[in-house]
């Protein structure tokens, strides 16, 4: 079944997709090619093959199971929209997200640009991908802004950034059309270090356009090692579910 997660921003991971390839700086230490390669070549375990791609079909129907609305992060391990996942499977994946409408999934990747193929085609006829399914991308320092705008072009209701890990300055970049931002530290062995000022950067272009921001962590090496306050306090913004496809409306982005 979808695992409960310890990820501040969601409440389980469903990994319809295991394995994945490095795409750039931010994949450098990735936790979960760390953690799937202890386990490579175990026999039974289910990352007997370590890190590589692997498409798991008979985890599709997870959550039409969970009768309990919850906050999905697809594909924890790794990127469903990955070059190596055909567009027919990513379809079966968006089908059971369409169907199990009590939850809120999450979808991430650093292939914006197939992501926003994908979902123009997909939602072209019909407006916009449904307000429970939010999507985005993860931005890790300024080289990466593009995916930013592959993000606002998306017919998507819900759009999101995670800024995690931030290994260098974002600069000043456009949010319009974005309705929630994720900032958080690189933790795990070799961990790079994320300066205070980068950070505030990025909150303060959040504040002063209303979207809600999320600090997730300062990192270290572990999770947890340097705790979740900016600037005296923790921020826990989250966007607003809407229940049809118009433009969602924004939470508070004050802590909680």
């Amino acid at each position: 079944m979808a695992q409960e997660s310890q990820i501040e921003w969601t409440n389980l991971t469903w990994n319809p997709v295991t394995g994945c390839t490095k795409i750039s700086a931010g994949c450098d230490n990735c936790y979960a090619e760390r953690f799937s390669e202890r386990f490579r070549g175990v026999p039974g375990h289910p990352f007997e093959q370590g890190f590589d791609l692997t498409l798991r079909p008979a985890r599709l129907d997870q959550p039409l199971k969970m009768t309990t609305p919850k906050m999905i992060f697809v594909n924890s391990m790794s990127d469903l929209f990955h070059k190596g996942v055909p567009f027919d499977y990513v379809d079966q994946v968006f089908d059971t997200m369409e169907a199990a409408h009590w939850h809120v999934f999450q979808v991430l990747t650093k292939r914006s640009s197939r992501m926003r193929e994908y979902v123009n085609k997909r939602y072209g006829q019909t407006g916009k991908a449904p307000a429970h399914i939010w999507l985005g991308a993860s931005v890790e320092d300024g080289s990466k802004v593009s995916r930013i705008q592959h993000v606002r072009d998306m017919r998507a209701t819900t759009r999101f950034l995670s800024v995690e890990p931030l290994i260098g300055p974002l600069g000043r970049v456009n949010l319009d059309g974005i309705h929630w931002v994720i900032v958080g530290g690189e933790s795990g062995p070799g961990h790079r270090p994320m300066e205070e000022e980068w950070a505030l950067e990025v909150r303060d272009q959040c504040l002063e356009q209303n979207i809600p921001f999320f600090f997730k962590q300062w990192g270290g090496f572990r999770p947890k090692s340097g705790g979740r306050e900016l600037d005296g306090q923790e921020w826990d913004g989250f966007p607003q579910r809407n229940s049809d496809n118009s433009e969602n409306e924004h939470l508070s982005v004050a802590a909680e």
